[in-house]
């Protein structure tokens, strides 16, 4: 009997620290029974079906987020606001080139080809975790895939927002005359009648298309290349996280230097076309960049791991254990 006693006083601290780990976990959704056995079994919680819980007040949250941050992006799109408006140096040939109708990539070509090629790459990709990969996720939403798939192009959508909204801050607020813009406001220095080196405030235009003559003051800097710089150089992060694949030794980093390769003749185009100076094209794929860097490794989920650490209560709780095992 003294020897029952004891035994049993002994796993009394035990089992109040499985409780208590149990306890801590249980944002997992998981919970502890009992079996025949007196084996330990790891049970699903029943998904809360109320209209407000706090995963689901997340998601809105994460919207409300992602609205905020596309407000200033819209804002400028819409016209709702006007450029700064920079006077001229007299003689300055950086704003005297010619006006092409016609460009290399248009906005339409541009967006579609950032948006479509990353947006589907990351589709397929979350589709082979979900059914090769195993993969868990906390969230309330039960289809693993929706699940996955909505944390990874909310990231890149965030990221998208956040830099159109800087590339259209900054030709707001700086104001810089593109190269052609002295062909589409129609004037000539001679016209002007100014001496070279002079700094003219105020620039009166002919041309009748105020808006044509707005967009000429928003060189500064190139939105071309920052989001084709971001939405290339994110897909490479992404490739890098998930291609995997034993053989793609060489292949991953030749699609890699494939996409940013896209990315700096997007920004160079913007150069022939007498859209952008260097210097804006080197400021936008810096900018689109960093903010590719940024969203990929401190916001998105793709470089998540889950390490369990090596005991018991760990072991069960998070079986199967493994390095490699990843959390969307």
């Amino acid at each position: 009997m003294q020897k029952f006693n004891s035994t049993h006083t002994s796993t009394l601290p035990r089992d109040s620290e499985l409780q208590q780990r149990l306890a801590d976990n249980g944002g997992a959704g998981d919970t502890m029974k009992e079996n025949g056995a007196g084996n330990n079994q790891i049970l699903a919680e029943p998904a809360d079906s109320s209209f407000c819980t706090k995963r689901k007040m997340l998601v809105g949250l994460d919207m409300l987020c992602l609205f905020v941050a596309s407000i200033p992006f819209f804002t400028i799109e819409l016209k709702a606001l006007t450029p700064y408006r920079r006077g001229i140096f007299c003689g300055d040939s950086s704003i005297a080139y010619p006006y092409l109708k016609d460009e290399a990539i248009p906005d339409g070509l541009l967006i579609a080809g950032g948006i479509v090629i990353t947006g589907l790459t990351i589709a397929l990709g979350e589709c082979y975790r979900v059914r090769i990969r195993a993969v868990r996720s906390r969230a309330f939403v039960q289809n693993l895939y929706v699940s996955c798939l909505y944390k990874e192009l909310g990231s890149f959508l965030f990221g998208g927002c956040v830099v159109q909204s800087l590339t259209n801050m900054a030709k707001l607020s700086v104001g810089r005359l593109r190269p052609h813009f002295l062909a589409v406001c129609n004037v000539t220095y001679a016209s002007l009648n100014c001496v070279n080196g002079a700094y003219i405030t105020e620039v009166k235009c002919r041309q009748p298309d105020t808006k044509m003559v707005d967009e000429a003051r928003k060189s500064f800097f190139s939105g071309h290349s920052s989001f084709a710089m971001y939405t290339m150089l994110y897909l490479a992060f992404y490739l890098q996280a998930r291609l995997s694949w034993p053989g793609a030794r060489l292949l991953r980093p030749l699609l890699q230097f494939l996409l940013v390769m896209i990315a700096v003749y997007t920004g160079l185009s913007r150069i022939s076309d007498y859209r952008h100076h260097p210097t804006d094209v080197i400021a936008g794929l810096v900018q689109g960049g960093l903010t590719a860097y940024w969203v990929a490794f401190y916001i998105s989920s793709m470089f998540k791991t889950n390490r369990p650490e090596l005991s018991p209560v760990s072991i069960s709780l998070e079986s199967p254990l493994s390095s490699q095992q990843t959390v969307c």
